[in-house]
């Protein structure tokens, strides 16, 4: 999975893998849905979103991991 975001227009891609793209379904007007030719989703874009930090939680078994990454002066 790969996320993008784009701080000049506040779109968010979240990719989920990268099969050629056969069918857009819009949500409504800032969700849009990409799907494969199976119908499974490849991707989803959220327009006009505010993501100054992104969080995510990775289960796997028993155990999870939350990563957390900030901005730093360093990164900038």
């Amino acid at each position: 999975m790969k996320v993008k975001y784009f701080h000049d227009t506040g779109t968010a891609l979240i990719e989920f893998s990268f099969q050629p793209i056969i069918e857009t379904i819009e949500i409504n007007e800032d969700i849009y849905l990409d799907l494969g030719s199976e119908g499974n989703p490849v991707a989803v874009t959220i327009e006009d979103v505010n993501l100054p930090d992104l969080y995510y939680e990775q289960i796997e078994g028993t155990e999870s991991q939350l990563i957390l990454h900030e901005k730093t002066e360093s990164s900038l």
